[in-house]
């Protein structure tokens, strides 16, 4: 069991960060007596699988959604089936991104190329 100074540390985010996760039930922490937040290791797992999704682009409510499919249904399947279908739409935003940006590059380096053409011919000419 961790504290929550000692997870938001782990994790490199603020206490607020893993408060605010509880106030939108992707966590839910044990109590002390003294009503502090104890971090089990299904938490710290939870957490790991909040910080994955936001690396991958999917918002907290898929993150939600994936997690509590877990509980829902414990063989996995369920979760699995969502994960899948939220991962090939962001796959296929990503290639749709990647596009955008070979485009973009393709076209400067068509602009770069006349700019250099011009000053050569500038160049010469003077």
């Amino acid at each position: 069991m961790k504290t929550i100074a000692e997870v938001a540390a782990e994790f490199g985010v603020s206490t607020r960060t893993i408060r605010y996760y509880e106030e939108i039930g992707l966590l839910v922490p044990g109590r002390t007596s003294g009503n502090r937040r104890m971090y089990s290791k299904t938490d710290m797992t939870r957490l790991k699988l909040i910080f994955r999704g936001k690396r991958y682009g999917f918002s907290l409510e898929e993150i939600k959604e994936m997690i509590l499919l877990f509980d829902e249904d414990r063989t996995g399947k369920k979760q699995l089936k969502r994960t899948i279908e939220y991962g090939e739409s962001r796959i296929a935003e990503i290639e749709g991104t990647i596009a955008e940006f070979q485009a973009l590059k393709a076209e400067m380096e068509i602009l770069l190329g006349q700019f250099k053409q011009k000053l050569r011919e500038e160049e010469e000419g003077s």
